[in-house]
């Protein structure tokens, strides 16, 4: 199978979709890697890297889209990225659709087959491929706060740590599952004051023994959110329902409430994000200020330590891009359950059952599509 790896165009996106060390395994299965010029360097990694195990090195993305029967990318494809798509072209990539109808409506129309990482799933009902970029997320989430409750950012001038005679700052975290279990680490480890909000009682007892009591835990409600959120320097949204739009946990008249100059980072923007007032941000912009609140609502949060995110992508992603690539999407989907829980679009037809419910499309079952 011909493979191709466009240069990511997001603002101040550097991830890629593969390392040399993947396209070298993907060549000795046998396939034919055709990499767009630079597509690795934000990574760290150079043309030659790729070209002296096999791969080709592509001049523009058309070349690459024209060629290619499967494209891998990091983030969901562009506007002029979708007009490059065709008929049966396999696309693999994250591509977060419940928020985003005009990308749905274009992939809808290139008539290709578009497979999610976000959405892909596994026995324990994890969401394997998505787990590494949630990490990451959650981890960048509590050094972003930091950064925006600096005065110098508009923020209420608070160190996470706190010092001799001042206290710690105030951190609020919903939603406890892989962003928020790994924001409370770095923040629980900056020395912050740290509340933990989750509607899972089970997931919160275990969240208190992990962190030996070093964490505050909450179980969501109405009032227990109001409670914490206008007491906090720094709000977390790490809330996911998987295929979904993120729901709006914090409305605009709470977040009118909190402090002045304290801060919110809604990882969940790339799903619409579950506080009312987020929109979204770039790296080039990260922040803006409303309701005299900094808030911080990058889509691709990951991006800013590419190196770092694109190898625990690649080693999540590897083996269902060989898949791919050796059995042909039939063969690779219908083999298995979960992977075909990854399929989102596929010949004109919506096969995500959150995505359809949330956009207005018909839901066809994806089984249904590959006989």
């Amino acid at each position: 199978m011909i493979i191709g790896l466009p240069k990511e165009i997001k603002n101040h996106e550097c991830r890629v979709g593969l390392t040399p060390e993947s396209v070298k395994e993907l060549i000795s299965e046998g396939h034919d890697l055709l990499i767009e010029t630079n597509a690795g360097i934000g990574s760290g990694f150079s043309n030659e890297d790729y070209e002296h195990l096999g791969a080709k090195i592509a001049k523009t993305a058309t070349d690459v889209f024209d060629a290619a029967e499967l494209i891998i990318k990091v983030k969901e494809p562009q506007e002029s990225e979708v007009k490059l798509l065709r008929s049966d072209q396999i696309l693999f990539t994250y591509l977060h659709l419940a928020a985003n109808k005009p990308l749905t409506q274009g992939l809808i129309e290139s008539n290709s087959i578009c497979i999610a990482y976000e959405t892909v799933t596994n026995d324990l009902n994890g969401l394997p491929l998505l787990a590494p970029m949630s990490e990451v997320a959650g981890k960048i989430s509590i050094q972003a706060g930091a950064h925006a409750l600096e005065k110098t950012q508009f923020g209420r001038g608070v160190l996470m740590a706190g010092a001799a005679g001042a206290p710690p700052a105030d951190v609020v975290i919903i939603g406890c599952g892989v962003v928020g279990f790994n924001a409370a680490l770095i923040a629980v480890g900056m020395g912050a004051n740290v509340s933990l909000i989750d509607k899972s009682k089970d997931r919160l007892d275990e969240l208190k023994k992990y962190f030996s009591g070093k964490v505050n835990t909450v179980l969501s409600t109405e009032e227990s959110v109001e409670k914490y959120v206008t007491n906090c320097d720094l709000l977390i949204g790490g809330v996911l329902v998987p295929g979904s739009a993120a729901p709006k946990l914090v409305s605009e008249a709470l977040v009118s409430k909190m402090r002045k100059g304290s801060a919110i980072v809604d990882v969940a923007i790339d799903q619409g994000g579950c506080i009312e007032t987020s929109r979204p941000t770039t790296h080039s912009e990260p922040t803006y200020i409303y309701k005299d609140v900094v808030h911080y609502c990058v889509t691709n949060m990951p991006g800013c330590v590419p190196r770092t995110s694109t190898l625990a992508l690649n080693k999540a992603t590897l083996p269902f891009i060989i898949n791919l690539a050796n059995k042909g999407y039939k063969k690779a989907l219908s083999e298995d359950l979960n992977f075909l829980n990854g399929l989102n679009i596929i010949h004109g037809k919506c096969t995500q059952k959150e995505v359809a419910s949330e956009l207005g499309y018909d839901f066809v079952n994806p089984s249904e599509t590959l006989s």
